[in-house]
């Protein structure tokens, strides 16, 4: 007997799936909506009714199975919980394939509408919420003075990330990421959000010695 028809959230969910498991098997080049269709035991037109491309498609399939985790990090101060927040949103991408983020950038120089589609699920709004509440202990720690710092200090870590990894190509390991952490993101909070008399000398981190011989 043949088995219920899959409808609304349990189709899409299996259509997400199989693109996703599709992905990682093949990369994005040799994706294809017939082999996503045939994994997932349904028709290319089921498909192509809700996602008309694949750029579409795979956007959606990542931000189905990586969504964003809550920012419940405690390690007790704010440089690590940094470290951690930005290492778990590193982790999230280390099993997708290299050539999937360039190639969804080199579709938005051909499909304006892929270009608006990457950008609504880069989700900037989320991202600034994900990141407060870290700076929110800071301040009951006593690190910081506030903090309602602006939404592109905010976003400033996950966006170096981004410039890391898609403009230059760097594959961000955890010393990168305690660099990005240390040399640039805690000076630019400290300067925004303000740090107490009471911190401030030992909160800056000695610059690394220079070779003076040139």
């Amino acid at each position: 007997m043949a088995g219920a028809r899959r409808r609304g959230e349990e189709l899409e969910d299996a259509l997400l799936t199989a693109a996703w498991a599709e992905l990682l098997e093949v990369g994005y080049p040799r994706l294809t909506m017939e082999n996503v269709a045939a994994r997932a035991g349904t028709s290319k037109p089921v498909i192509y009714r809700r996602w008309p491309t694949r750029p579409k498609l795979v956007i959606a399939a990542l931000a189905h199975n990586l969504p964003l985790e809550e920012a419940d990090i405690d390690t007790g101060s704010l440089r690590g919980d940094l470290i951690e927040l930005v290492g778990r949103g590193i982790r999230r991408y280390r099993g997708v394939p290299g050539d999937t983020l360039p190639g969804l950038i080199t579709e938005t120089f051909r499909d304006p509408e892929v270009f608006a589609e990457l950008r609504s699920r880069l989700r900037q709004g989320e991202v600034v919420e994900l990141v407060r509440p870290t700076l929110t202990r800071a301040v009951a720690r006593g690190e910081l003075l506030t903090d309602q710092c602006g939404d592109r200090v905010l976003r400033l870590p996950f966006d170096l990330l981004r410039s890391e990894t898609l403009v230059y190509g760097v594959m961000v390991d955890d010393p990168t990421i305690t660099a990005i952490i240390d040399d640039i993101v805690l000076p630019v909070i400290h300067t925004h959000c303000g740090t107490p008399a009471s911190r401030a000398q030992t909160d800056i981190r000695p610059a690394p010695e220079r070779d003076s011989r040139g």
